[in-house]
């Protein structure tokens, strides 16, 4: 039997599928292959370990005809197309379970970085210019904050958990699937009724939700208008649950104070019209934060992904 792993996995994991009796191709570069290389290295195998860079669709499936399985490394699996791997009898797992927590630490660790402007702060200390105080570089907290959740989800969720913590005022969210009032009143979450009331009413708004034909680009030029001065959003989804260009005109036009996520379109692989890189403006942008898809970059998190 033979199994694929995409990308430069843990010693342990290698070890694993070796001492099962498996014949273990694994990418050893923190690169991915090309395509042609994976369907190279997969064009026999009957399992794959598949990574965040990855997708599956017919071309994929076609060249391997005796794959059995895609177990993903990942929580979102929007890459995927898993309604023909299930007509080709190819089952397709992932982890969500696992990375919650850490995905959600990371989204908090976006939005007080946003807020406190850490990005020009530290540019500022490393410089040299900095003499000490100076009445600058003020920028705003949670404290106090009104922030929404959109998608309360097992990562909306957590979000909210973390940070009550830092005393927001209130915390609001929308789901289609409303949570039970046991858990809202543990969370201390109010519903609202859709995603423009929430735009209205938050300073601080966490995207959480996946990404499908409802989400896709919900946040867009339309939304971002009713827009409480002063937003600061924070994206832990999926790129292209946001249309950066938009996000870039919201920034450029003050409609919205702060742009920050660990997500970005161009990497939803599935979408053929997806961007090939990440909006200029943003990267230039001075309200702007960025972190490489780090949600699960933890290593005993990662550790626990690939044993799963």
């Amino acid at each position: 039997r033979k199994v694929v792993v995409t990308a430069r996995a843990f010693e342990e994991t290698y070890d694993v599928l070796t001492s099962a009796g498996l014949d273990v191709i694994q990418n050893e570069s923190n690169e991915p292959w090309s395509r042609q290389e994976l369907l190279s290295h997969a064009h026999d195998a009957h399992a794959i370990l598949a990574f965040m860079f990855d997708s599956c669709d017919e071309e994929l499936l076609d060249a391997c005809p005796s794959l059995q399985i895609i177990a993903c490394a990942l929580k979102g699996f929007d890459n995927f197309d898993t309604k023909l791997c299930t007509e080709r009898g190819v089952a397709v797992t992932a982890v969500p379970d696992l990375l919650t927590g850490p995905t959600a630490e990371m989204a908090i660790l976006l939005a007080l970085g946003l807020g406190r402007r850490i990005r020009e702060a530290d540019h500022l200390v490393r410089s040299g210019a900095f003499r000490g105080w100076r009445p600058t570089l003020y920028g705003a907290g949670i404290g106090g904050a009104t922030v929404g959740i959109y998608g309360a989800g097992a990562v909306g969720r957590a979000i909210a958990e973390r940070i009550r913590g830092f005393a927001p005022d209130r915390i609001l969210y929308v789901d289609p699937i409303a949570l039970d009032e046991a858990t809202s009143k543990k969370l201390m979450i109010e519903p609202i009724d859709n995603l423009s009331q929430l735009l209205q009413k938050c300073d601080i708004l966490f995207i959480c939700t996946p990404l499908n034909l409802s989400t896709h680009h919900s946040i867009n030029k339309e939304s971002l208008s009713q827009a409480k001065a002063g937003l600061q959003l924070i994206n832990i989804s999926r790129g292209s649950c946001v249309d950066e260009a938009a996000v870039a005109d919201a920034l450029d036009t003050d409609f919205i104070a702060g742009y920050a996520s660990d997500v970005f379109e161009f990497e939803d692989w599935i979408l053929e019209k997806r961007p090939k890189t990440i909006e200029d403006r943003l990267l230039s942008h001075p309200c702007t934060l960025f972190s490489p898809h780090l949600g699960s970059a933890v290593v005993s998190t990662r550790r626990e992904i690939e044993r799963a």
